[in-house]
């Protein structure tokens, strides 16, 4: 199954919708505008809250919580590192490979895929393709991705 994200270019909060394969909408995606950290929620079209993402605030690497509900199910880590950027992910038992500066990863577990990530470059704003291998895995692969994605789009305007 593959869902298809694209975030607006000028927004001051980060507000889109996630699709499906035959473009139809399927999440929802909002940020909070004043908060301490990055606070992401994840809603279904019927509007109720699928994941909640959160920053961590006061952390030497950037860390990220993924929650499914009232439970924490994962922990995005970005690892010190010199030359290329690299994350772990706590609680699922996935690892992450791939080129993020060129957008194009996957996330497996024990050699399966569970999602694989590709940028599309010639689009107006971010735009990623999602290829879920396992429909149980969907919004915590979702999640993840948003949280990596978090943490490339602050470096990025850092810099």
């Amino acid at each position: 199954m593959k869902l298809y994200m694209q975030q607006k270019v000028f927004s001051w909060v980060d507000r889109f919708t996630v699709k499906d394969e035959s473009g139809q909408d399927k999440y929802y995606v909002e940020g909070e505008l004043f908060s301490f950290g990055k606070k992401l929620h994840i809603y279904d079209m019927s509007g109720a809250e699928s994941a909640f993402i959160q920053q961590k605030v006061f952390s030497f690497l950037p860390r990220y919580y993924v929650f499914v509900g009232e439970q924490q199910v994962a922990e995005i880590v970005k690892e010190f590192t010199f030359l290329q950027p690299r994350y772990s992910i706590e609680g699922l038992g996935w690892e992450i490979t791939g080129d993020f500066w060129a957008h194009d990863y996957e996330i497996a577990q024990d050699g399966r895929a569970i999602v694989t990530i590709h940028k599309e470059w010639m689009t107006w704003g971010d735009c990623y393709e999602l290829d879920i291998a396992d429909g149980g895995d969907e919004i915590a692969a979702l999640s993840v991705v948003l949280a990596i994605d978090s943490v490339r789009a602050a470096e990025a305007s850092s810099n």
